[in-house]
């Protein structure tokens, strides 16, 4: 079954990639032609998938190549199988959903080359998770962040396109060369490119070269999943992208660093550290979810607010990452089961309202041609099923119950608490403090999707397109509505979730923890014990849906029969209109204040006054603006550094032919005499 799912998913990308762009003048066909065959990978992907998770030994297979050390080998262990499902699922929602958003890139851009480009985006990131050679996975790394930057300037006539698509493509090289260095220190020990031999080299890495391998993988792979300092490119990025390819980069793209970061510390390094990686996994955590919140919270655009919550949630992620990590380093297995199975619930939770986060901002922008939420507004009346979507995309980012972020997010607060059983006392305060910087991060999104639903759509429309905006088509919906479903199903069912990633936890940390998380015959999840914590979210839905009945009960009992009455608002007489309402930077005005050391905005407020009076203002202007800390002081000056030393270098391209074939001969006899 696993052989015939992988190859049905290879034939269907590839029928995606090379046949759209031989019909050329036919948007629709390459439209249904290109996100069909998506459709048809995603599922055979779900089938893979799931296969895999459940199968008794990983499938193997390779294909040898004339190059030295490269060889085309593919691995689908329990890890591999449980991004491959995490991929696919997403990409089934996407694909169906492009369908109808395509539509309004007719005319404009070559259906037929971004919807083969689409397809090569998803078949990159699979081969990248089920890749079992470092050269391979090289190759297909490179290849999905090409084909991710050429998504990304699909409307390249735009500047700030080009700007976020030079960005990116930067950023993601020099991640890449940083993963470069990491495969080159296993292999100078191994021999050899195979992952087998990562995993069992003929001698083992000296302490120093493990170091080495922990910090640079840390910061290539890091670079690309997002965590501070080098989350830079992904406001840019994620927002100049296609709607429905920003929810590929940020519901599962990004994911695929955590594979990479997952399958070399605990498989390739056998899951041994020293207790000061966990901690450097933790810090990086709590501060790339602290800041990526603060940074949305502040934001406008909603695809850039969006950006920015990626980071916290790939903070979350690590911060079960570097727990599992911690009590590994300590010998507490089941406790390091507990925190990696708490990250990896994360990843594919926010696989899902990510993306579903994104697909609603699409069809917002669909609808209205617009990011900025200063032009939404009372959208909900004209957009109910967006409306919704987004609402469960919005409950489930704010880890509200009985939704899925809620159980993920509660898996990592007690993986944090269960610090106490650590020897050192240093990281039994430690622990504690990243739950609270956690705890501070989850209030913080709740404001800053309380902002962006309700500054959408609730309220009056604050523009005119906003006024005339309609629901979008059905594909759209269809596939907002499954990733819904599946916030819902994931919140709802975690003792149907925690066993299949038990099965991935449990070789990589050395013992299975399934009986011990579940309680109450798998009606609650009670990590360690029933006596520390649990927690049935079914029970807690039941509960929910029994006290808002109840409450309807009582007001048609007390009022009776309910009777509905339009009017308007009372406003103490004043009739309401839209420059009434609250504005973004109004809601965020007191966490900008409180907070106003690290953003240090910048304010500028002119006013013009009438004529008759210098009391009544006729008009005023506004400016607000926050200080880019980390490009500012990070990158600018290294930017800085490099353009001046390419202006000294510029003497030597004098342009002169005779001068090139002067360069060349030095060169030459300089290898000469370096040689001998």
């Amino acid at each position: 079954m696993m052989t015939i799912s992988l190859l049905g998913l290879l034939a269907s990308y590839a029928v995606g990639i090379l046949l759209p762009p031989c019909l050329p003048g036919r948007p629709r066909a390459q439209n249904f032609v290109a996100n069909g065959s998506a459709i048809a990978a995603s599922l055979f992907g779900l089938i893979l998938g799931l296969t895999g998770l459940l199968a008794a030994n990983p499938l193997t297979a390779s294909i040898p190549s004339t190059l030295p050390f490269l060889t085309f080998a593919i691995r689908i262990d329990p890890l591999a199988a449980f991004f491959v499902l995490t991929i696919s699922l997403a990409g089934l929602a996407v694909s169906i959903y492009a369908l109808g958003y395509l539509t309004e890139f007719y005319g404009r851009s070559s259906i037929g080359l971004m919807g083969a480009l689409y397809n090569g985006f998803l078949l990159s990131m699979t081969l990248v998770v089920i890749a079992d050679n470092g050269f391979f996975f090289l190759i297909v790394w490179e290849l999905m962040s090409l084909v991710s930057y050429f998504l990304v300037v699909t409307e390249h006539e735009k500047s700030e396109v080009r700007y976020a698509g030079l960005f990116y493509l930067i950023m993601t090289h020099v991640g890449t060369a940083f993963i470069i260095l990491t495969f080159l220190i296993f292999f100078q020990e191994a021999g050899s490119f195979s992952f087998a031999a990562f995993r069992h080299p003929e001698q083992p890495l000296p302490e120093g070269l493990r170091t080495l391998a922990f910090l640079v993988a840390l910061v290539g792979f890091g670079t690309k999943a997002g965590i501070v300092p080098l989350h830079v490119w992904l406001p840019y990025a994620h927002p100049a992208a296609p709607s429905h390819v920003s929810a590929l980069m940020s519901g599962v793209m990004i994911k695929t660093a955590i594979y990479a970061l997952i399958r070399v510390y605990f498989d390739f390094l056998g899951g041994q550290f020293p207790w000061w990686w966990g901690f450097t996994i933790l810090a990086v955590g709590a501060v790339s979810a602290l800041l990526g919140v603060m940074y949305a919270l502040m934001e406008h655009d909603l695809k850039s607010l969006l950006a920015f919550h990626s980071v916290e949630n790939i903070g979350i992620i690590l911060l079960g990452i570097g727990a599992g990590m911690t009590f590994q380093a300590y010998g507490l297995k089941e406790f390091a089961a507990l925190g990696l199975l708490a990250g990896l619930y994360h990843t594919v939770n926010h696989a899902m309202f990510k993306a579903l986060l994104f697909l609603g901002a699409g069809s917002l922008l669909y609808a209205t041609h617009t990011r900025n939420m200063e032009e939404y507004g009372g959208l909900l009346k004209r957009m109910p099923w967006t409306g919704f979507f987004f609402l469960v995309g919005a409950v489930s980012i704010s880890a509200l119950p009985p939704t899925n972020g809620f159980v993920s997010e509660w898996l990592v607060f007690q993986s944090l608490f269960l610090s106490f059983h650590l020897p050192v006392v240093l990281l039994n305060l430690i622990l504690p403090i990243a739950a609270a910087m956690l705890a501070l991060t989850g209030v913080l999104a709740l404001a800053c999707f309380a902002k962006a639903f309700g500054l959408s759509f609730l309220a009056l429309p604050r523009s005119t397109h906003a006024r005339h905006a309609e629901e979008v088509p059905l594909t759209m919906r269809v596939g907002m509505g499954g990733l819904a479903v599946a916030c819902v199903f994931l919140g709802l069912a975690p003792m149907v979730v925690l066993p299949f990633l038990d099965r991935i936890t449990g070789p990589l940390a050395g013992v299975s923890i399934e009986g011990r998380v579940l309680a109450l015959d798998g009606w609650a999840v009670a990590p360690t014990n029933v006596e520390f914590s649990s927690l049935s979210t079914p029970a807690l839905a039941l509960m929910l849906v029994s006290l808002a009945g109840l409450g309807l009960l009582l007001a048609w009992a007390i009022g009776g029969r309910l009777r509905k009455r339009y009017y308007k608002t009372w406003g103490c007489g004043i009739n309401l209109t839209p420059r009434m309402e609250y504005t973004a930077t109004g809601f965020v005005q007191p966490i900008k204040r409180i907070f106003s050391t690290l953003y240090q905005p910048t304010i500028k407020l002119e006013t013009e006054f009438l004529e008759e009076s210098h009391y009544f203002a006729k008009r005023r202007r506004f400016e607000f603006h926050i200080e880019p800390l980390f490009q500012k002081y990070l990158y600018d000056p290294v930017v800085l550094f490099f353009s001046a030393t390419a202006d000294h270098l510029r003497i030597v391209q004098a342009g002169s032919l005779h001068l090139y074939l002067a360069y060349i001969f030095v060169t030459l006899v300089v290898l000469l005499l370096v040689a001998v």
